[in-house]
């Protein structure tokens, strides 16, 4: 005799309560509020320095980069599992003291467990139980190579241990970055996604997702959202000039490598406002010294401009650089 289950709930969806469509950032640009998603990109292409950018942002609310700002910044979990301690305290106290803060004051949090084992318990729970107490806004993992004991090819498997990390994300809303390596025989011209080492459900699985790769000289960061156009690719530098405060940053899009280059003394004056300003479009924060160098104007000629577009209101200057308004 079978028994009698009860039916599946139902609306009718004009019931149901519509929402904001507008997209809610943790990183603006770069990364969702409450998103999953990974750090791709092949060895030695500053993962690991990109995601402590992230970390280091979003723990102190300043622009990631140097250039996205963070809306609602908040506590960070981070777990590093190929870099000793004195290391991760060294790149995070390098990029704070770029910046101008205080350590002290840098809401990081260091998981110190020599090994974590994510597709099992009792480290499953410990992980859940420590952001549950702490309530970060970020959960940055790296790499996720040494997180677990699966077969990274085997769909299943695979499923499994990132439902973990779609778990935690919504049982305590956080975003969750895993740093993962693309495969070192990708074909030419595979989409940076599909590239990404072991089964196609680590790309599917990404809210949000970032890549590095390398192209001659430069370091080329792209984005993809699940919710929101992504981002124009940037070219990166990790600046190491002064040991004491490597860092991430910003140098140009790709677009902008040859314009960049060419004098602009003629540019007419509302012309180069309105270049500044797209610069500091969607929450860009840049300095001075980096308007100038991608504008290639005269640093007098850029301080007149940014003094005119300050008293219009059109802009305003920060303690990380100057900001677009509204």
């Amino acid at each position: 005799m079978s028994t009698r289950c009860e039916p599946l709930p139902l609306v009718r969806v004009a019931a149901i309560e519509s929402e904001n469509h507008a997209p809610r950032w943790l990183v603006e640009q770069l990364w969702g509020a409450s998103s999953v998603g990974v750090i791709g990109g092949a060895p030695k292409c500053a993962k690991t320095w990109l995601g402590l950018d992230l970390a280091v942002s979003v723990a102190t609310g300043t622009a990631c980069l140097g250039s996205y700002a963070v809306p609602e910044p908040g506590p960070v979990l981070i777990y590093l599992a190929e870099d000793a301690l004195p290391v991760v305290r060294e790149r995070v106290a390098g990029i704070a003291r770029h910046r101008g803060l205080d350590l002290d004051t840098v809401e990081v949090h260091v998981i110190t467990a020599p090994a974590l084992r994510l597709d099992r318990d009792p480290h499953r729970e410990q992980l859940f139980e420590t952001a549950r107490r702490l309530r970060p806004r970020l959960l940055l993992l790296d790499p996720l190579v040494r997180l677990h004991g699966i077969d990274e090819n085997h769909a299943g498997e695979v499923a499994g241990l990132l439902a973990y990390f779609r778990s935690l994300q919504r049982r305590l809303d956080l975003s969750v970055i895993l740093v993962h390596h693309t495969r070192k025989n990708a074909a030419a011209g595979v989409a940076a996604g599909q590239a990404l080492r072991g089964s196609g459900d680590l790309h599917a699985f990404g809210d949000s997702n970032l890549y590095l790769r390398r192209t001659r000289e430069r370091l080329v960061l792209s984005t993809e959202h699940r919710a929101a156009p992504a981002a124009p690719p940037v070219c990166l530098q990790l600046v190491a000039s002064d040991t004491a405060t490597t860092h991430l940053e910003v140098v140009g899009g790709l677009r902008e490598e040859k314009r960049r280059r060419q004098p602009r003394a003629g540019t007419p004056a509302r012309d180069l406002q309105e270049e500044v300003l797209a610069l500091l479009a969607s929450g860009a924060v840049l300095t001075r010294a980096k308007l100038r160098d991608r504008l290639s104007v005269k640093n007098e000629r850029l301080g007149q401009v940014l003094q005119s577009l300050e008293r219009s209101g059109r802009v305003r200057r920060t303690s990380a650089g100057w900001q677009g308004v509204g």
